[in-house]
């Protein structure tokens, strides 16, 4: 299979054996490709802040693959959900008073028409490099990929979030 081109954008040396699989709003995506482009990243929102100081300290300061699918609003995840978008987590930061520290300058502008996605809803503000979308042949089911921890996937279960995950060998 072919590598994903934006995978080779911040660093073709990144050796972490992980990757995060996150689930972005589409609306988000694609405001959030052109924020990512002109300021370095864009900054998606979470109240998985444990996670991210997890990642953090597991990559060491070294890029780590995101495998975005766009959720479904009002829809939990499926296992049937397709990575469509991709880039690098180059880290991430709590936020201040449910805000980006640096306010609106790395988030996606759709984001301002949510009263409470910048005003208090988010623990942290993960950061992503490259955001690109997938060409539709690069397209994988998230149901593809292995739990970082064990190897395997989850049967039956589809994530709630952003989650590690071990990298896939396409990456």
């Amino acid at each position: 299979m072919p590598e994903m081109p934006s995978l080779s954008t911040p660093s073709e040396k990144s050796l972490v054996d992980f990757a995060i699989l996150a689930p972005v709003p589409e609306e988000h995506l694609l405001d959030g490709e052109p924020v990512a482009d002109a300021e370095g990243f864009v900054a998606f929102g979470s109240r998985k802040w444990e996670l991210f100081r997890a990642v953090d300290k597991l990559r060491e300061g070294d890029p780590v693959p995101v495998l975005i699918y766009p959720s479904h609003e009002h829809e939990a995840g499926k296992l049937t959900f397709k990575i469509m978008w991709s880039g690098w987590y180059i880290g991430s930061v709590e936020s201040h008073d449910g805000s980006h520290p640096a306010g609106m300058k790395h988030r996606p502008p759709s984001t301002e028409q949510y009263a409470q996605d910048n005003l208090g809803l988010w623990a942290v503000f993960w950061h992503v490099a490259g955001l690109k979308p997938l060409p539709e042949a690069e397209h994988r089911l998230i149901s593809s990929l292995r739990s970082y921890k064990t190897g395997h996937w989850r049967v039956g279960q589809a994530p709630k979030g952003p989650e590690i995950v071990a990298r896939p060998s396409w990456i």
